[in-house]
């Protein structure tokens, strides 16, 4: 049983365009106040860089848990990982 190079490139490629997609929505996004954040779902993280917590860290705000008046927000510093963009 012979398999061509198609084939045989096919499956890794393919799970190589799966894993890119996988990472782009699990990146958090990034805001500069958390009055910008509108419409949190459930389970997201978004990355607030309003200067509220020490040198070296990151306030995430996530959606925790769902309430009878919408989603419910938590807010943690986290450490920054990686340098501070704009």
């Amino acid at each position: 049983m012979k398999t061509s190079r198609i084939e045989l490139f096919s499956i890794p490629l393919l799970g190589t365009l799966i894993l890119l997609a996988l990472m782009h929505f699990a990146t958090a996004q990034q805001v500069g106040r958390e009055q910008d954040i509108v419409n949190l779902r459930l389970g997201q993280r978004i990355k607030v860089d309003d200067g509220t917590c020490p040198a070296g860290q990151i306030k995430e705000v996530s959606g925790s848990k769902m309430t009878s008046t919408g989603v419910e927000r938590t807010r943690k510093c986290i450490p920054r990982l990686g340098p501070k963009t704009k």
